[in-house]
């Protein structure tokens, strides 16, 4: 595993463990929320990937971006798919997506060499 997508998931998974653990029903409801929406149902979870990225990207989140990027890839998402779910991110999102976009592809580029 690449060093960026390790230390990305040994961050996220290590965080995660302390906000859950401190049982906030809150928190720990729109964590499963969360975890629900992606599940399979009339989209199938490739499809709910590619729009969880999209929004993610216009949306300019890094860390979900990131996720999202490993998800996809997860889902055997081509890099050529890929491309054109970064084109729609900065069609919807702009010029100021742009910046996140080179990020995506870095982080793209590290998925797909492991």
């Amino acid at each position: 595993m690449g060093k960026a997508i390790e230390e990305f998931n040994d961050y996220r998974a290590k965080m995660n463990e302390v906000i859950l653990g401190k049982q906030n029903k809150v928190i720990n409801r729109l964590f499963n929320l969360d975890t629900n929406t992606y599940a399979e149902g009339a989209l199938s979870t490739k499809t709910k990937e590619m729009l969880g990225l999209v929004a993610s990207m216009v949306l300019r989140c890094d860390d979900c971006i990131k996720y999202h990027l490993e998800k996809c890839h997860q889902q055997g998402i081509t890099t050529e798919e890929m491309y054109e779910i970064f084109a729609v991110a900065n069609i919807v999102g702009g010029t100021i997506v742009i910046p996140h976009t080179r990020r995506a592809a870095e982080f793209w580029e590290e998925l797909i060499a492991q």
